[in-house]
């Protein structure tokens, strides 16, 4: 078996079969390593009660395929638009098998080159002489060469909190499902993001009394428009706390964990109670806090530097790791850059970045041209295709805020670039270029309950998703223009959106020429 590649990705989930595809439609020399006997291993234990909280909105009214993927959560990018995920479930929040199943086929589809069942125990750098020349060692002794490492392994570690006993808990990665085993006990559980509900949820009709706790009070995905926070779909149990059902949500500090007599006793600062301490007795505790990335299989010569808590990779806005040239990261590990901003740590985020990777890494590594289109130099050909993009793309619509298109207008023309990274510049020394964007207007009390102001002129102030364009004059912004919210994601009123962003787009053009004949 061959041992030495350009690309050796690891890890065979959603993030290491969407960048194989690409570098198997490029014939690029890569390999996928995995640790697992098929794709998606992961999903086969989580979420551990078996549902995704990824839409998968089957019926759109729609027929276009990108459009669709505005709604698609679970599906991978790919020329063949009959292997999407509508085809494996009907399913609004689908059960975890059938992602399985759709991966598998996924992989096959595409003829990658993956090889199962090999679990990566070291990763070391052989010498600094070369590119990267990482060498992977297995559990089996088998070494691997790259040039070039993409780390797609996901969080692979249980994060846990600094509190003294903690040790003594479950944890969500391996506590029981037996129900039987929380009858009529009282259970904290610690932790309030999805895991921690879903757990809550799970146990209600069993336990006498669950309490979630965590120092912070509970976020809503309504409310922060991250999909990782509280989402509807598992949020059941703020029922049972606010109508008297003996459950509660703890914004608490837990100082300590001990065992007496077969309980826990679990030492707690109350956040909002001027300080009052308390010891509160439960039969069981699981920790529901998330995950991390881990870092046990990297050598000293090759050890990534992390952010959050420990949590994830520091990143350059390519994705390469800030201290480590040559290594990668793909997946839900890619999103340090835009932490609780973005959709980067979901396939329906990440997907468009994995896309991105490949070509900046084709960029960098092989001169090939970062995705483009020439235009021409005039406000209708980049008013029309900035139209287009915001009416039909669905990397800008999922990626809010983050992923942008970038339009570079030169003395020889204007050139339109696709889903870039934010801060990421594709045009040396770039003078004159308009920045596109789908984003949020500013945070509100009550989302359910907004003043909106529907007119063009109020445009700036629009709370929904809607285009922002920015004209940049190297790394001064020079304007912006806010097109006004749309109730249907479309911008394609005349007098709303279509006129008034070919009004500002000609404004703006016929400046840069003006500048550009008294230069």
């Amino acid at each position: 078996m061959k041992k030495h590649f350009d690309y050796i990705i690891l890890g065979a989930g959603p993030a290491g079969l969407q960048l194989g595809y690409f570098l198997q439609k490029q014939n690029s020399d890569y390999l996928i390593l995995e640790g697992g006997d098929a794709p998606g291993t992961a999903f086969k234990k989580f979420p551990r009660h078996g549902t995704l909280i990824s839409i998968n909105k089957v019926h759109t009214g729609y027929d276009d395929h990108e459009v669709n993927l505005r709604w698609d959560w679970n599906s991978l990018l790919s020329e063949n638009e009959d292997l999407t995920f509508k085809n494996y479930s009907s399913e609004y929040f689908p059960k975890a098998t059938a992602l399985v199943d759709y991966l598998a086929d996924y992989a096959k589809d595409a003829n990658l080159n993956i090889s199962f069942n090999q679990k990566v125990d070291s990763i070391a750098r052989v010498s600094e002489d070369m590119e990267g020349n990482f060498q992977l060692t297995t559990s089996e002794g088998e070494n691997f060469y790259c040039n070039k490492l993409i780390v797609a392994t996901g969080f692979s570690k249980p994060y846990l909190p600094n509190i003294p006993g903690i040790e003594l808990t479950d944890n969500y990665v391996d506590v029981t499902l037996n129900k039987k085993e929380f009858e009529n006990k009282k259970v904290l559980v610690l932790g309030k993001g999805n895991s921690g509900f879903e757990t809550a949820d799970y146990l209600t009709d069993t336990a006498s009394l669950i309490h979630v706790s965590s120092p912070h009070s509970v976020k809503f995905a309504w409310q922060t428009h991250y999909v990782g926070n509280l989402r509807a779909v598992n949020n059941n149990f703020l029922d049972t706390y606010q109508l008297k059902s003996q459950n509660a949500l703890l914004d608490a500090e837990i100082t300590r964990i001990t065992m007496k007599d077969g309980k826990y006793e679990v030492h707690v600062i109350y956040a909002h109670a001027s300080g009052e301490e308390e010891v509160i007795e439960y039969d069981k505790v699981i920790v529901c806090t998330g995950f991390k990335l881990d870092r046990s299989i990297f050598a000293e010569n090759c050890m990534p530097e992390t952010v959050i808590d420990d949590r994830l990779p520091a990143l350059n806005m390519d994705w390469e790791s800030k201290n480590i040239p040559h290594m990668y990261f793909a997946g839900t590990l890619m999103q340090s850059n835009s932490y609780k901003k973005t959709t980067s740590g979901f396939i329906h985020g990440f997907r468009y970045n994995v896309k991105t990777l490949f070509h900046i890494l084709q960029n960098k590594y092989e001169q090939m041209p970062l995705p483009s289109k020439k235009l021409e130099c005039n406000f209708q050909s980049v008013a029309e295709e900035i139209l287009n993009r915001i009416n039909r793309s669905s990397a800008l619509w999922q990626q809010f805020g983050y992923l942008f298109d970038l339009v570079d207008i030169a003395d020889e023309g204007a050139t339109y670039f696709y889903e870039l990274p934010k801060g990421y510049n594709p045009i040396e020394n770039p003078q004159h270029y308009f920045t596109i964007s789908l984003e949020f207007g500013a945070s509100q009390e009550n989302v359910f309950q907004v003043d909106r102001k529907p007119t063009a002129d109020k445009a700036e102030e629009s709370f929904f998703l809607h285009p922002v364009i920015r004209h940049y004059n190297g790394d001064e912004m020079v304007s912006c223009l806010h097109l006004v919210e749309d109730l249907f994601g479309e911008w394609k009123n005349e007098e709303k959106h279509v006129s008034v962003l070919k009004k500002y787009v000609e404004s703006e053009m016929a400046q840069i020429n003006a500048d550009a004949v008294m230069s």
